[in-house]
C-alpha cells in the first residue's frame, strides 16, 4: 500500500479520486490547493501526486514546478489531472516536470493504469 496525494480544489473530484485510489489498496491523503500540496508532499512523502491545475492561489503548474525543484519531493511522480488538456497545456505541464497528464473528466481505468505504472517504479 502506498500513500497517494490528491490535490484538487473541488471536493467531489478529490473524493472520486480518493475512492479509486483506496479501491486499488492505496492510502489517499488530500490537499485543496497548490500551497497545501507542497506542505503535504513533504509531510506525507507520497509515492505519487495527482494534481489539478486550475486552483485558486498556487496553481498546479506552479506547484508541480516547485515540487520538482525541491530535493525532498523531486523524485515523486506528479500526474496532472485537469481540464487543461490542449497539446500546449500538456507540453507546458511536461516543462514544469509533470510525469503524466490525465484529462478531466477522467475514467477510473485511466487512474488505475497510471497508479500501476508509476507507483510500481516509485
Amino acid at each position: 500500500m502506498a500513500t497517494i496525494l490528491i490535490v484538487d480544489d473541488m471536493q467531489t473530484d478529490r473524493e472520486l479520486l480518493g475512492k479509486v485510489v483506496a479501491g486499488a489498496g492505496h492510502s489517499p491523503v488530500y490537499a485543496s490547493d497548490g500551497d497545501q500540496a507542497l506542505t503535504k508532499a513533504k509531510d506525507a512523502k507520497p509515492a505519487l501526486i495527482f494534481l489539478d491545475v486550475v486552483m485558486p492561489g498556487t496553481n498546479g503548474f506552479h506547484a508541480c514546478r516547485k515540487l520538482k525543484q525541491d530535493a525532498d519531493t523531486k523524485h515523486i511522480p506528479v500526474v496532472l489531472v485537469t481540464s487543461k488538456s490542449t497539446d500546449s497545456d500538456k507540453f507546458w505541464g511536461q516543462k514544469q516536470g509533470a510525469d503524466h497528464h490525465i484529462p478531466k473528466p477522467f475514467s477510473p481505468d485511466s487512474i488505475l493504469e497510471t497508479l500501476r505504472r508509476l507507483v510500481a517504479r516509485a
